[in-house]
């Protein structure tokens, strides 16, 4: 005789695990990923959160190349994934494109109201929400705390990727902050997939530049530690933008902490998957900004910092 199973016995539908999709503009190489990687997932686990259990993170990198960007998005597209994190300006900029129902968590360096891609910071509507870490409005602040470093630095070579959207808006902030604090730029432009930083840094040399900013992007940041040791070897007090530069040898830098950003970003797709609209959710903005400077480097180059400028660092690398 066959007896009826107890309601609790009966077989339960497994649970659905989210799928996240996430675009790094790094390596897939675990000895180089990006730190938005570790940040990322740092951020899961702080939510409960354990990758091939209660969660699956389908993860594409770009290598550096920008081009395969998009190719990227639209795979993690084709996947349904349940939220998308669209990495580099570039892949925001497909993913916008590609789907008007995934929910996107960014992390992006350019004004994301002023380029479009959302509304409003406080409403973004659509799609789309994350961080915006300001990292292009800060170009006015990098050029004044280089120039405070050096005062007598009149000439500043601009080291950025032509053919990124990203530096591009950078190189046009630097350019509105130049006649204020009486600084002439030069332009050195370098192009994917190999840059010619040893031309760039002649033509450096050449145009007496006395000083280097460098725009980060996925491209120029493959190549860090070469540029830092390449403006070392130049004698030219450098300004980086993001931490990892100055633990490279570059001489300062002042942005954002990236890596919390994305650590962020976890708090956003958990919230999404908890059932929060992207459109409801603010575009958040940085509460702090991290002033680094590398006194081994200064050291190198023959710089000495004027005190009131070191007394404004939050981390001086010695």
């Amino acid at each position: 005789m066959l007896l009826a199973l107890p309601i609790s016995a009966r077989a339960q539908p497994a649970a659905k695990v989210p799928r996240i999709g996430f675009v790094s503009s790094g390596s897939g190489d675990p000895k180089f990923h990006a730190p938005s990687v570790e940040a990322f997932r740092q951020g899961l686990r702080e939510r409960g959160y354990v990758e091939g259990k209660n969660i699956q993170v389908e993860y594409r990198y770009a290598e550096g190349d920008l081009d395969r960007v998009p190719r990227l998005i639209a795979e993690l597209v084709q996947l349904k994934v349940d939220v998308l994190i669209p990495g580099p300006v570039a892949g925001i900029l497909a993913a916008k494109d590609a789907t008007k129902t995934i929910p996107i968590v960014m992390v992006t360096n350019i004004d994301p109201v002023a380029s479009g891609i959302v509304k409003s910071l406080a409403r973004p509507g659509g799609n789309i929400t994350g961080f915006s870490t300001l990292s292009r409005e800060l170009s006015g602040k990098r050029l004044e705390l280089l120039k405070e470093a050096v005062p007598g630095i009149s000439r500043v070579a601009v080291l950025w990727d032509a053919n990124a959207p990203g530096p591009a808006v950078a190189i046009k902030e630097f350019k509105a902050v130049e006649p204020a604090l009486k600084i002439q730029l030069q332009s050195l432009e370098v192009r994917g997939p190999e840059p010619d930083l040893d031309g760039a840094f002649r033509a450096a040399a050449k145009g007496r530049a006395n000083a280097l900013i460098v725009i980060q992007n996925p491209l120029i940041g493959r190549y860090r530690k070469r540029i830092a040791d390449l403006a070392i070897k130049s004698r030219l007090p450098s300004m980086c933008e993001g931490t990892g530069y100055v633990e490279e040898g570059c001489l300062m830098t002042y942005g954002t902490n990236q890596s919390d950003q994305y650590r962020r970003a976890a708090y956003y797709v958990d919230r999404i998957l908890k059932g929060a609209k992207p459109a409801d959710l603010p575009v958040e903005q940085p509460m702090k900004f991290e002033f680094v400077i590398n006194l081994r480097t200064a050291k190198q180059i023959g710089l000495t910092i004027p005190q009131w400028t070191l007394q404004k660092a939050d981390k001086v690398i010695r």
